[in-house]
């Protein structure tokens, strides 16, 4: 009998699973002019569980973006683009796992326990949660459905997107182009491994639908995706999305279309860091 109860402990003892101490997540924020949407977010990240670091990428705000952000996160400037400012961003980071954020959009509150959770799976070589947005109209809660469904095609940075830190090295980082560097990204990341969808939303700002008009601004998206899927090059999409500085202005910085600096060494006459305040 007693001999029984020594073997039962003993399986009692196998049977327990390891501990397996959480990853630590650098969460980048690109950032421009979003003295009004900046703190929400920063906030939900600070609520998040786990070992985290933030750090936001500003390229170039001309109001107190900057400010807002300093006392709960670390701060850097750099060209302006968002691509160019994940990139930046990534470099400082100090994480096993990278999540890019917009700076309009809001976690989950367990939003980073579970991407752990998900990348516990070696399989899992990044992935994305789903979408909502901060207006209940019909129609944007119609579109971010979708954002539950797996395919590629219907995930987007405005949902997050995390990586493993070895992967995204791997991948060279974003191109630096100045739309659908998300769509490239995610797509590469796909040939790595498996990409994990984290049913929880990332509450994100309708303003461009609410501006633009619902359907006109998600037919757009549509179309310069289908587009962007059939070869047409980043830079003609960009005309029709964004202001005409903006696609120029990647053109002054001194790289060709298409072409990843995530290796190049930050620029310190154009990047301050400066580190974070979290009381």
């Amino acid at each position: 009998m007693i001999l029984n109860e020594i073997k039962s402990s003993h399986l009692r003892l196998v049977a327990q699973p390891a501990q397996v101490t959480p990853m630590k997540v650098s969460v980048i924020i690109p950032a421009l002019n979003e003295e009004r949407n900046i703190l929400t977010t920063l906030l939900s990240i600070k609520k998040q569980q786990g070992d985290f670091e933030i750090i936001v990428v500003d390229g170039g705000s001309t109001d107190r973006t900057a400010e807002i952000a300093r006392p709960h996160a670390s701060v850097i400037s750099s060209e302006r683009g968002r691509a160019v400012q994940m990139n930046a961003g990534a470099r400082l980071a100090s994480g096993e796992i990278l999540l890019f954020l917009h700076a309009d959009s809001i976690l989950h509150p367990d939003a980073l326990s579970n991407l752990n959770q998900a990348l516990k799976d070696p399989e899992n070589v990044g992935g994305t949660f789903t979408l909502k947005f901060d207006s209940d109209k019909f129609l944007l809660r119609f579109y971010t459905f979708f954002t539950r469904f797996k395919f590629r095609y219907f995930h987007y940075g405005d949902q997050g997107i995390f990586v493993r830190r070895s992967v995204f090295e791997q991948l060279g980082g974003f191109k630096e182009i100045p739309i659908m560097e998300d769509i490239d990204f995610l797509r590469r990341m796909h040939g790595r491994g498996r990409v994990a969808l984290i049913k929880l939303p990332v509450t994100t700002s309708a303003r461009r639908f609410l501006k633009r008009g619902l359907f006109r601004q998600q037919l757009l998206n549509t179309i310069l995706v289908s587009l962007y899927v059939l070869g047409v090059k980043p830079e003609t999409l960009s005309r029709w999305y964004l202001p005409e500085p903006a696609t120029s202005r990647l053109r002054r910085i001194g790289f060709k279309a298409g072409e990843s600096r995530f290796d190049s060494p930050v620029n310190t006459e154009s990047a301050s860091y400066q580190k974070p305040d979290y009381d």
